[in-house]
């Protein structure tokens, strides 16, 4: 069992920076792959980012790719999400979820079977 606690949320000018933290319990976290999701209002969940197990493994979204940043610490069980150049339409929830690590890259929401509460990402102009 992995629980999941996102923070670093808040409100940002756009062009700005954030960096949201997932930190986790549970004595196997390094055995889960790791992403991001975020979910603006009127709109569904949409995959953000991935980490593997290590951490030699990433993949972003293209909205995002260039900008955001995934990595992670395993000793302290915390992934974090490192955002810069923020855009008006980053606006959203930002959800961090769990599951353990399968072979490749996994994207889609229904893979995942740990979710944070999510935190609240607002870009202003």
């Amino acid at each position: 069992q992995v629980q999941l606690v996102e923070s670093g949320g808040g409100l940002v000018q756009a062009g700005g920076s954030l960096r949201l933290s997932c930190a986790a319990s549970g004595r196997t976290f390094s055995s889960y792959a790791v992403s991001w999701f975020r979910q603006a209002p009127g709109k569904e969940r949409e995959f953000v980012c991935f980490i593997n197990f290590s951490g030699r493994t990433t993949s972003y979204a293209d909205s995002v790719n260039g900008r955001f940043t995934i990595s992670r610490d395993n000793a302290k069980k915390t992934v974090y999400l490192s955002m810069n150049r923020l855009k008006l339409e980053d606006t959203a929830v930002y959800y961090c979820a769990a599951m353990v690590q399968r072979i490749g890259i996994s994207t889609a929401s229904s893979e995942y079977n740990y979710w944070g509460q999510g935190t609240q990402v607002t870009v202003s102009p």
